[in-house]
């Protein structure tokens, strides 16, 4: 059984405060089974965007970047799959350091 978007987003958001990095639900999706993208701006004007996609091969969920680079590219980026998915959840996650912990174990679940 997989966990809801709303769970995920919770659990995800309370990681980044545990290790102080600051983050913020800009777009809320679909509680059940909306998509989750995660934006990481490191506070110098430059930004990526991750969205969860499968390995073909494995089947394995994992993280993909979709954008990076101005953040006002990333935001374009953003802002067209929202056109395509208004279901989509979108978390910023700021951090100078460029942490986002989207490696971390239990976080591609």
């Amino acid at each position: 059984m997989r966990l809801t978007a709303r769970v995920w987003v919770d659990a995800y958001l309370t990681r980044l405060r545990l290790q102080d990095i600051p983050a913020f639900v800009v777009a809320h999706g679909d509680d059940t089974g909306g998509a989750v993208l995660v934006k990481l701006a490191t506070l110098d004007g430059k930004a990526q965007a991750f969205q969860r996609s499968f390995d073909i091969m494995t089947g394995a969920r994992q993280w993909m970047t979709l954008a990076e680079g101005d953040e006002s590219e990333v935001d374009a980026a953003i802002t067209r799959q929202r056109g395509y998915d208004p279901d989509l959840w979108v978390i910023e996650v700021e951090d100078r350091q460029g942490r986002h912990l989207l490696d971390e174990p239990g976080l591609s679940d």
